[in-house]
């Protein structure tokens, strides 16, 4: 039987349409991202004025770290950020004295400008909450001990997503944590209060897993 040319424009073209609804990202997506994050904290994070500590500076940390995301609207979703726990050594007037660790999920509610279409460059922007829960404080002075509260505090992000394949795509992001942290040096019998700003800019390089 010979195939027209009418007919032949008309397989061509739903095999297109296929591959693009393949392709496109869009509602009812579950996917993951992961790779290396560091975070980088501000600098000038505080003082101790009553210990005579003029400068506290939180030195960065790079660690595994990945996402958990579901889009419930063709350009609408939201997605969970959670990593190993960061570490960063702490200095007291430029002393390395101090160090704690820290686990910070994160929790935003993202936009897709292209979301729904088969483009295969695929931004997204977010706001949202980061909890951040500090732990193993160490303070490397003799009879002194530091403690410093968990902090919740506003997140905003901004990311792409590269297509490869129809699962795969590599993937950038950039978060900034709004992290303000009370903290407490315990010394001499007695405690001193103040708050340490940390509010760094998170950055992840990695890849992008559609399920």
């Amino acid at each position: 039987m010979r195939v027209t040319p009418l007919l032949t424009g008309a397989i061509f073209l739903a095999s297109m349409t296929a591959a693009s609804s393949v392709m496109a990202y869009g509602q009812g997506d579950f996917y993951t991202r992961f790779g290396v994050a560091k975070v980088a904290p501000k600098s000038d994070n505080g003082d101790l004025n009553a210990l005579g500590i003029n400068e506290i500076d939180v030195g960065d940390d790079s660690a595994f770290a990945f996402t958990l995301g579901y889009r419930f609207l063709d350009q609408l979703g939201i997605e969970l950020l959670a990593a190993e726990r960061f570490e960063h050594d702490i200095k007291l007037d430029g002393a390395n004295v101090a160090s704690t660790k820290h686990l910070p999920p994160t929790l935003t509610l993202q936009y897709y400008p292209f979301g729904g279409t088969d483009s295969r460059v695929q931004p997204y922007i977010g706001a949202g909450v980061n909890y951040t829960r500090f732990s193993d404080e160490t303070l490397d002075l003799p009879g002194a001990d530091l403690d410093l509260d968990d902090s919740w505090g506003y997140a905003a992000q901004l990311g792409v997503d590269l297509l490869i394949s129809e699962h795969w795509a590599l993937n950038a992001a950039a978060w900034y944590l709004d992290i303000d942290s009370d903290a407490t040096v315990s010394a001499g019998g007695a405690n001193y209060d103040t708050e340490v700003e940390i509010d760094p800019l998170v950055v992840m390089g990695g890849l992008s897993f559609r399920f």
